[in-house]
């Protein structure tokens, strides 16, 4: 048996830790672990005999932090303390780089005051690089924090070295500052404006990423957030106000207009309207009363609710939800395994090239201090920071705003699944049909509609609820309600004998039907007949959404067990041309293997429950409605919205999510590959360099929020 288990590591600080972890976990026998840097999150599938202690254990020894990760909650703004360090640092750095850069401001012994102001910045703002770099140098490793540490701790030693035994600490001495290396710069050099300039931007880059990675985890929050804290319970007939967390399956609580349903459960009494769309994105609240199931975190817009609890805790789907979007953000698409294995082997690289671009420097008479600069910067350039963001923000915004729509993405491997897809299978009845019979035509008086209603209403077979539905209320009473079972109903409306059934029931001739379509037949006094056609009721949106798939360049494919003729009508109505009809639900997943047989990659939507086997088979998945666990662990994505147009949206939001990740990484590696060359060749000062690294990392986190506004 196989655990799954997450842990939340603390300490790390760029992609090569995220890396290290993931390799030392990997180690263990038994132990199949993801590390993502953005979520802070390891996700481990461990063997019988490998507990949580072990793990933990791992981590440890690795030099970082791990404990049981938490159900999802409202985490706090970026700590005060890091926000401290930049604005003091930031203040005290200024001046350090205004007096370098600006040789007419350089006073007698202004080196002195820079000194005094740069060591601080780089010793106390920069502790968390030092400590870092020291924690993995002891475990024989080096990471992004050993790049910034070297660098700022070399220049201020370098500085220190020429203040104290160089010409730089000399009265009235003087440097340019230049944004290229100069050859021949000698001891009277310093480069405390390096020191502490890219110490402030790396801490000012961190502080605006780790405000930058909440924005991008706030659907999760929100999700968290979206469960009601209390609860008004019924305890022999007197309301008492409980924690959530003591509701019990089976208990009846009330809810009052304007709050939220505590749980998953079913109305016992009253009628309202429920606001689902923080749940399913979708804005038209829906009517419940006795029966009807409604949804924890949903909204109860008027009425009063008596509603019993079935499903509580971390069963609920609210939880279910979450826990989803949860596994998805913690997961990894195959480009960032790429992007990880690069980080990984990025800074030992690195360091090797500035101890080659020193000695380069050097050897060709450029100077000791130039050699040391252009060294520096290759150092602090070549920071692997964007290149292990690029896919965990984008993921982490991504699916987090597909839930806040009612999309729900099982794993980052999903989104390179949707860029293959060719075609789209669409079962018919729940998912381009409601699954429901409505009523599509009357035949005869007027009337015959609002007594057949007033007579099925008290019937509670499938058709008399649809010719309910479909009559304009208030109906008149009914006396002598009979029902005969298999034929029909009969009562006495307004003192007229009405009849409705079948042909032989109500004395009325028979009439061949339109295929998918029901006719149920109505006598009033034996003397006034009519008809009333039923069929399953198309949804509203399918035929847009049909629309909408084939714009994505997807080929719609009709699937049903109905008869050809009522298929064709289906799809004749929405826009499909390929019908494959009487095909039984065992035989489904047949359907879908010989599709991909023939070439095609194959998406599928169903309903979840008896298409689960299809789903699992399909090259995508796509479950409709809030469904099941079936639904969830056969589907690759789950729509909580029962409707057809979320599952283009579904691909749509996959489609960019994925754009976004390949441009994320695009830019982070040109800018890696494209800056090392510039600073190796002294075309790079070193505070530029750290001002452009830090950069690096909010554009790609910026890029990844700009999913935030997906419709």
């Amino acid at each position: 048996m196989v655990d799954r288990i997450e842990l939340a590591i603390g300490g790390m600080t760029c992609a090569s830790c995220a890396s290290r972890i993931e390799k030392k976990l990997n180690r263990m026998p038994g132990v199949t672990a993801s590390v993502n840097y953005a979520t802070e999150i390891a996700s481990v599938s461990a063997a019988a005999g490998v507990t949580v202690d072990d793990l933990i254990d791992t981590v440890r020894k690795t030099g970082y932090t791990a404990e049981p990760a938490r159900a999802p909650e409202q985490p706090a703004q970026p700590k005060d303390e890091l926000r401290t360090k930049v604005l003091v640092s930031a203040a005290l750095a200024l001046p350090v780089i205004v007096l370098a850069m600006v040789p007419a401001w350089q006073f007698t012994y202004w080196q002195w005051l820079s000194l005094t102001l740069a060591a601080p910045v780089v010793v106390w703002g920069g502790a968390a690089f030092h400590r870092a770099a020291w924690v993995n140098l002891r475990h024989g490793a080096a990471t992004m924090d050993t790049l910034i540490s070297i660098g700022t701790l070399a220049a201020l030693g370098w500085s220190l070295w020429a203040l104290f035994f160089g010409m730089a600490g000399e009265p009235g001495v003087r440097h340019g500052f230049s944004l290229t290396l100069e050859r021949g710069a000698g001891t009277d050099a310093i480069y405390l404006e390096v020191a502490a300039g890219v110490t402030v931007f790396v801490l000012a880059g961190r502080y605006f990423e780790a405000r930058a990675k909440r924005r991008a985890g706030a659907a999760l929050e929100a999700l968290a957030d979206l469960g009601a804290k209390e609860v008004t319970v019924l305890e022999g007939g007197q309301e008492r106000t409980r924690p959530v967390g003591e509701l019990r399956k089976g208990d009846r609580f009330v809810v009052r207009p304007g709050e939220k349903i505590a749980t998953d459960g079913v109305v016992h009494e009253g009628a309202s309207a429920v606001d689902q769309s923080l749940l399913t994105g979708e804005s038209m609240p829906i009517e419940v009363g006795p029966g009807d199931p409604v949804t924890g975190g949903t909204v109860n817009a008027d009425g009063r609710l008596v509603v019993t609890a079935t499903k509580v805790g971390a069963a609920t789907q609210l939880a279910q939800i979450a826990r989803l979007v949860s596994q998805a953000q913690s997961g990894k698409a195959e480009v960032q395994r790429l992007a990880d294995r690069i980080s990984g082997v990025f800074v030992p690289i690195v360091l090797v090239l500035a101890a080659g671009t020193f000695g380069y420097w050097w050897g060709t008479g450029g100077g000791l201090a130039a050699a040391f600069t252009a060294g520096i910067a290759v150092l602090i350039i070549a920071c692997p920071c964007a290149l292990g963001l690029a896919t965990p923000t984008a993921l982490l915004v991504g699916t987090g705003r597909g839930a806040q729509r009612g999309i729900l993405i099982k794993g980052p491997e999903v989104l390179e699944s949707t860029r293959a897809v060719d075609t789209i299978v669409l079962d018919k009845t729940g998912t381009v049909t409601t699954g429901k019979l409505a009523v599509v035509g009357v035949e005869g008086p007027t009337e015959i509609l609002r007594y057949a209603a007033a007579v099925e209403a008290g019937s509670e077979h499938p058709i008399g609820r649809a010719v309910v539905a479909a009559a304009t209320a208030p109906l008149p009473p009914v006396t002598d309600f009979r029902s005969t079972p298999g034929r029909g109903v009969r009562g006495i409306v307004e003192g007229r004998e009405v009849l409705v059934g079948r042909a032989d029931f109500t004395g009325t001739e028979a009439t061949t039907a339109e295929p998918g379509h029901t006719v149920v037949t109505v006598a009033i006094d034996q003397g006034t007949r009519g008809q009333l056609v039923l069929a399953d009721e198309i949804r509203p949106s399918s035929r847009a959404a049909v629309a909408t798939l084939r714009g994505l360049g997807l080929r719609p494919v009709l699937l049903t067990g109905d008869g050809a003729a009522a298929a064709e009508t289906v799809a004749r109505e929405v826009g499909i041309d390929e019908v494959i009809s009487e095909v039984l639900p065992a035989d489904k997943v047949d359907t879908v293997k010989r599709l991909q047989d023939e070439g095609r990659v194959v998406a599928m939507v169903g309903d979840g429950v008896n298409d689960a086997a299809a789903l699992a088979q399909a090259d995508l998945g796509l479950a409709m409605g809030a469904g099941t666990d079936v639904a969830i662990e056969a589907a690759d994505l789950t729509l909580v919205r029962d409707d057809l147009t979320a599952a283009a949206d579904a691909i749509r939001l996959s489609r960019r999510t994925l754009r976004v990740i390949k441009g994320n990484l695009f830019w982070a590696l040109a800018y890696n590959v494209g800056a090392l060359p510039l600073a190796a060749a002294g075309l790079l000062n070193p505070m530029i360099a750290g001002a452009a690294m830090a950069l690096s990392s909010v554009f790609v986190v910026s890029n990844s929020l700009r999913l935030r506004s997906f419709h």
